[in-house]
């Protein structure tokens, strides 16, 4: 089991022809991720090959989703143009979309965020890493990797990793792996202020799937999202939880490099959230080096196996 994602999930890339999408494509592919379809308008009936694989290019997300059986895409779209990609997503009826875009304008996500609502399309990002679920081949092969992250770091176990930023994302799936342990899914759910899914949608997956038994939640200052998640985690979740916020050491009032981490109200700040952390029950790592032990601290706590 995982969440979101499995090996058999079928991916469309919009943006396959595009040096940054194909390259990612490519990567997709030799994972083991089962991309079916590519998405380039004017480009339709052409072909994107890699490795003796042929995938074919569609000129809109609903042909190929009808051509091919797709449910879930990846955008590589320049950013003037991502909003309406998401949106052929949401038209197509696809299960998922996940947009690795960054730069979209503020005004665009709003606009596709109003138009998501009451959609059966969630969308993950903008400005993320994507997510991956892992397989059981050398270095993870065989699972299913959307977006940006390093597959070969990861490996098939149960512990979930939801996180805004990409690079602590793939931090603390590699502590976990060196750990011996493995992953069930891990997320990034993108840095920008308008965004398709929160910590706390993640959280819930995890907490209902049955082969995530840990979680580990990395968050930033700004927004109140990671609050909003602890508080819920208190009130609901069971599983040994590890959490680990970013910027404890930035000056007050200063903003991260995601455009969603504005300091602003009082719960905004490191401080406030690492307290709401300890206060709901989730251990804390000091530093990110720290966010493997933290989880096995708390699954020991627990009495729970992560293995």
């Amino acid at each position: 089991m995982s969440i979101l994602i499995s090996p058999e999930t079928k991916i469309l890339v919009q943006g396959i022809t595009g040096a940054f999408g194909g390259k990612h494509a490519q990567l997709s592919l030799d994972y083991g991720t089962q991309v079916v379809a590519g998405v380039t308008p004017g480009k339709g009936g052409q072909f994107f090959e890699h490795n003796g694989h042929k995938v074919p290019i569609f000129n809109s997300v609903a042909e190929a989703a009808k051509a091919t059986g797709a449910t879930v895409s990846a955008i590589f779209v320049p950013p003037p143009f991502a909003g309406d990609a998401i949106l052929e997503c949401v038209d197509a009826g696809l299960d998922l979309a996940v947009c690795i875009t960054e730069g979209i304008p503020i005004k665009d996500m709003i606009r596709v965020k109003r138009a998501m609502q009451g959609s059966k399309t969630r969308l993950i990002g903008p400005n993320c890493p994507g997510l991956v679920t892992p397989g059981t081949g050398e270095g993870s092969k065989g699972g299913c990797r959307i977006g940006i992250a390093p597959g070969y770091i990861h490996k098939k176990g149960h512990v979930g990793i939801v996180s805004r930023s990409g690079t602590l994302t793939y931090e603390a799936v590699y502590q976990i792996t060196c750990k011996g342990l493995g992953q069930s899914t891990s997320v990034g759910i993108g840095g920008d202020p308008v965004n398709g899914t929160s910590h706390l949608d993640v959280i819930k997956l995890f907490n209902e799937d049955p082969d995530t038994k840990g979680i580990i939640l990395i968050g930033e200052i700004g927004g109140s999202a990671e609050v909003e998640a602890a508080r819920w985690i208190k009130d609901n979740c069971k599983k040994p939880v590890a959490g680990f916020i970013a910027g404890a050491t930035a000056p007050a009032g200063r903003r991260m490099g995601h455009a969603g981490a504005v300091v602003g109200g009082h719960e905004d700040t490191a401080a406030a959230k690492i307290a709401v952390f300890k206060e709901c029950g989730i251990e804390v790592a000091a530093t990110p080096t720290d966010m493997a032990d933290a989880l096995l601290r708390a699954a020991k706590a627990k009495g729970v196996s992560l293995a």
